[in-house]
Formats: structure tokens, C-alpha cells, sequence
């Protein structure tokens, strides 16, 4: 069978409910490779074994709630999780308990899967990085903000995981780490629970190693209607290759996984064309931007006023910008944002999703960094569900990845699509 740690989430627990694998067997499988990696990949925050172990045990005495029953899952560490500590990665909530899961947590819980631990965050979610490495080589970043949940699922350390992302953090670190990560559409996943960062933006989302995983896991908590991964769709989907205004941004190697994905999917009978962004689309990074640091401002207020000392230097800035933005600024940003959604919904009409750069290229040889957001923070912004896919490897030998961009509330036509147009890894 292999080590149970290595199957996806969906697999795992078919074993378990034909009686081939218990989740015991498989969380003590997660917990040896901890054991294992975590001195040099450094992907948790907090971790209980005994505790995961009498969920397990717990969910082997019960019937099958859920498709992901028995499935152990890692929560990145500003969603609540009780029992565990909640640190943000900041001293300030050093040893900070909550009493109560957050609304994600318990519907998992609900569904039968095991809280294995909090996974590691930039502080609050924004960019100061914290000790994760990338699991493919230590010295290059996994990406961030949610570096833990992407790095613990690449190193087979969890086989799903709890991600958020207000600008680029769930996809760029799944490209980084050579995962699946799936952004979706916005306000799909309660949010009750989470340290906020921006409230208009601030979207949890999941990492795995196939889009079954996530499928499920996202009709876990967001009640959408399962995409049928066993069947196969006659109707070739209308995609749309969309190298963006910062395409040289970019570079080779990330750009030839783009234009090799659409090519594939071509091959495959796709029906491939540029897209074109409505002009609007011009404003919407620099929205996003304000919007960020205004909210974040207000999200953090209290730290800002009565520990700006214990704050980074990079977060101290972002909230001292988003404190000297005016309410007309964020205004007119929100209302550029309202534009740019309904031109490109307009646009997107044709389309069943657009294939475009997930990252400017592999992880960075560096751990200062989890890297930039230029090719993220923009369907962020839309609200529109996105998903990371594997797209080969960088000059370095680090994986690369493709983000499919589709049409807001159709999340599980995104997921059957990615399924069906792109192998899992």
C-alpha cells in the first residue's frame, strides 16, 4: 500500500471506510514524518499528538461522517482551533488559547477529520516570514502567507490543509511548493474565527495534492454541490490564455508553463484564445493594494496602538500607509474594484476559465521573503475562485505552477475542470 501518509485526502479516507486503514494508522504516519522533516522544514506552529491521536482514535470508533472522514488536516495558525494555541506569528499572542473553533474547524471536525495542528503563517497573514523552508530545497522560501499549510502538504506531512489569502497566499505558495492551492470564490468559507486582515478580501481556502481533496472539502464548508471527478464532460472547455499586463514580470520558465498548459490543453482539443482584459482591469492592483492597507489598519488596530513595538518593520509600514489613506481613497478604490468585477464577469462570459501565471517563477533563494503577489492579489480582489496547479519545474530544478482563474460561484466547475484537463501530481 505504501506509506499512508502520501495518499491524498479523498483516497485515504475510501481505505479507512472499506476497512484497509485507520485513521490512527494514518495520523501516526503524518506525526513520523514530522518527526522526520519538521527539524529542517519547520511547517507547524503548534502541535498536540496525543490529542490528534484520541481524535483518531475517536473517529475509528464512529461511522463515516463525512467523504473526509478519518482525514487528518493542518489550520494555519490565525484560524482558530481550540485546544491550540493561536500566535498569528506574533509575540503579542504568544500562548494566546482560544476557547471555541473557528467556524472552518468545527465543520471539519463535524465532518469527521482530525485537527492535526496549526501550520505556520507570515505574522497576521501579511509578508514578515516565519522559519518555514521549502520542502523541495531550505534555502529557497515556501511562499506565504500561508508558508505551514503549503510546505507541511508538499512534504507529505498532512494531506490537507487550511490556507487563507487577502493577496496572494494560497496560490503563489502552492506554486512554490508544488501543490494544488485553491482560492475561492469569496465569503464561500465562514469566516467566524479568523484574525482578520481585510475584511473585504480575506478568503480561506485549502491546499492538497488533488482536486478531489479539495473538492470535497470545499462541499464540506461551503455546502456547494460536488463536482463528479468520475465522470468525464463530452464539452471542451473554452479557455482563455491571459499573460496579464505584467506578463514580463514574469519569468521563462514561469511563462512557458502558461503557454505550455494552454497548448496541452489544446492538444486536448480546448478551445484556446488570448484574453483580453476590459480597460478597467488598469486600476484594480493599485485598488487592491489600498483596500489592503486601509482594512489591515483598522484589523489591527489595537496591536498597532498598544504593541507597535512587538509589530515587523514591513507591518508597522503597511499599517502606518493604510492609517494615511483617506476614507475618499478607500472609497474610490472599493468603488474601482466594484467596476473591474463587473467588466470582467462580462468578459469572462466566453470563457470557462482563464490559464495564467501563478508566480513571476520558482521560490526565491530566499528566506527573508515569501515573495510577491503581483500575479495573485488581483483575482483576490474579483473575488473569483482560483486554483494553483503543478506546471513542471524552474531552472532550478524548484516546482512551478499555472493558476486557472474561473467565473465566480462556479468554484466546483473550476475544480472538475482543473481534474480533468491536468493530471494530479
Amino acid at each position: 500500500m505504501g506509506l499512508p501518509n502520501r495518499l491524498g485526502a479523498a483516497e485515504a479516507a475510501r481505505r479507512i471506510a472499506r476497512g484497509e486503514l485507520t485513521s490512527v494508522a494514518l495520523v501516526t504516519a503524518c506525526l513520523e514524518r514530522i518527526a522526520a522533516r519538521e527539524g529542517e522544514v519547520q511547517a507547524w506552529a503548534s502541535l498536540d499528538p496525543e490529542r490528534a491521536l484520541a481524535q483518531a482514535r475517536a473517529c475509528d470508533r464512529d461511522v463515516a461522517r463525512s467523504a473526509l472522514h478519518g482525514v487528518p488536516v493542518g489550520i494555519k495558525d490565525v484560524i482558530d482551533a481550540a485546544g491550540l494555541p493561536t500566535e498569528c506569528n506574533s509575540p503579542i499572542y504568544r500562548g494566546y488559547r482560544p476557547r471555541s473553533d473557528a467556524a472552518c474547524v468545527a465543520q471539519l471536525r463535524r465532518a469527521g477529520c482530525v485537527v492535526l495542528g496549526k501550520t505556520t503563517t507570515a505574522e497576521f497573514a501579511n509578508t514578515h516570514p516565519p522559519a518555514t523552508r521549502n520542502p523541495h530545497h531550505p534555502g529557497h522560501t515556501p511562499g506565504g502567507s500561508s508558508s505551514g499549510s503549503a510546505a507541511a502538504v508538499a512534504d507529505h506531512m498532512v494531506p490537507l490543509a487550511l490556507g487563507t489569502q487577502t493577496g496572494g497566499s494560497i496560490i503563489r505558495p502552492a506554486s512554490y511548493c508544488g501543490v494544488m492551492g485553491f482560492k475561492p470564490t469569496l465569503h464561500s468559507i465562514s469566516r467566524a474565527g479568523l484574525k482578520p486582515v481585510a475584511e473585504s478580501l480575506d478568503t480561506i481556502g485549502l491546499f492538497a495534492r488533488h482536486a478531489e481533496d479539495i473538492a470535497l472539502a470545499l462541499h464540506i464548508l461551503s455546502g456547494r454541490e460536488l463536482a463528479e471527478f468520475s465522470a468525464r464532460d463530452a464539452r471542451k472547455p473554452r479557455v482563455g490564455l491571459f499573460r496579464t499586463p505584467r506578463w514580463r514580470e514574469a519569468d521563462a520558465a514561469a511563462q512557458a508553463a502558461v503557454e505550455g498548459a494552454a497548448a496541452s490543453l489544446a492538444q486536448c482539443g480546448a478551445q484556446v484564445r488570448a484574453f483580453e482584459a476590459p480597460a478597467s482591469y488598469a486600476a484594480l492592483d493599485e485598488a487592491q493594494v489600498r483596500i489592503m492597507n486601509y482594512e489591515a489598519a483598522r484589523a489591527l488596530a489595537w496591536e498597532h496602538a498598544d504593541h507597535a513595538g512587538e509589530l515587523s518593520d514591513s507591518l508597522r509600514r503597511r499599517l502606518e500607509e493604510g492609517w494615511a489613506l483617506s476614507r475618499e481613497a478607500y472609497d474610490a478604490a472599493r468603488q474601482a474594484a466594484c467596476v473591474g468585477r463587473r467588466d470582467m464577469a462580462e468578459h469572462m462570459r466566453e470563457f470557462d476559465f482563464l490559464v495564467t501565471p501563478a508566480a513571476a517563477g520558482e521560490a526565491p533563494a530566499t528566506l527573508r521573503s515569501t515573495g510577491t503577489s503581483e500575479f495573485n492579489r488581483i483575482w483576490t480582489l474579483l473575488g473569483v475562485p482560483c486554483i494553483t496547479l503543478p506546471g513542471g519545474a524552474g531552472p532550478s530544478g524548484l516546482p512551478l505552477g499555472v493558476q486557472l482563474a474561473g467565473r465566480r460561484n462556479e468554484d466546483m466547475q473550476l475544480l472538475g475542470w482543473a481534474d480533468r484537463a491536468f493530471s494530479s501530481p
